[in-house]
């Protein structure tokens, strides 16, 4: 199937169906922009696809402001998406964002936060029950293109840093959880060791300061331990998508 949800013969396929469907997170204007949901997912299980229009924990503590709620998305934000696995390449004068994952959930809710931000999402099954999502070709990309890439390798860059809408993309497209005090959030396997030290920095900063775990261990990935930490990031990504199953969330204790 193409990443324009259409199959070999040309009919339109449905994302990957959820139970319950989820309603949308994130609504848009009545315009409909490719692979976006216009009013959320329907009610018969699959969504619609189509078009559619600081330092260290205690400097964490004080970010309270940088919370998911407290600013309209932005652009900016899929920052969140590079410091996980996405990837970015760049065409001519435009770029086009990438990343995979491995649950159904996931591609609703990236799909309707990419819409939210005004781009062109599309998705596509993909080996061993996972999902490629990706935009569209822009312009819009380009300055974030540019940040990131050094040639073709992905850095993040100097002054790169952690909100909470940042968080919660990251969240969706690549955060696990391991009961009953841990979560992980997944890192570009292909992206070394320099790119996951700078952003382990700035889970630090954001109050998040976790262990990087390798291949042998799980990841790579960083894994936050702890009752307070947890806390901290879920007061930073805020409430759970509709569509996210109950526990692969963090929830205030």
């Amino acid at each position: 199937m193409s990443l324009s949800g259409l199959d070999d013969t040309g009919k339109a396929q449905p994302p990957p169906a959820l139970f319950p469907a989820p309603e949308s997170d994130t609504p848009t204007s009545g315009r409909r922009r490719s692979g976006a949901p216009q009013n959320g997912p329907s009610q018969s299980g699959s969504a619609q696809h189509g078009s559619a229009p600081a330092q260290g924990d205690d400097a964490g503590r004080q970010l309270v402001f940088f919370g998911a709620d407290a600013a309209e998305p932005t652009v900016a934000d899929l920052a969140g998406l590079l410091a996980g696995p996405a990837e970015v390449v760049r065409m001519g004068g435009t770029a086009r964002l990438s990343v995979q994952v491995d649950a159904a959930w996931r591609v609703h809710v990236l799909v309707a936060e990419l819409a939210s931000r005004g781009l062109a999402a599309s998705w596509e099954p993909i080996e061993g029950e996972r999902h490629g999502v990706r935009t569209s070709y822009t312009r819009v990309l380009k300055p974030l293109a540019a940040a990131w890439l050094h040639g073709t390798t992905k850095r993040p860059p100097a002054a790169f840093h952690l909100t909470g809408r940042r968080l919660r993309l990251w969240l969706a497209a690549a955060g696990t959880p391991e009961p009953p005090d841990c979560f992980l959030l997944r890192l570009g396997a292909d992206d070394g060791q320099e790119c996951w030290e700078s952003i382990g920095g700035a889970l630090a900063a954001a109050g998040l300061a976790g262990t990087l775990l390798g291949a042998a261990d799980g990841g790579p990935a960083y894994r936050i331990t702890s009752r307070r930490r947890l806390a901290r990031l879920a007061e930073l990504v805020g409430e759970p998508p509709r569509a996210a199953p109950p526990a692969a969330w963090p929830t205030r204790q």
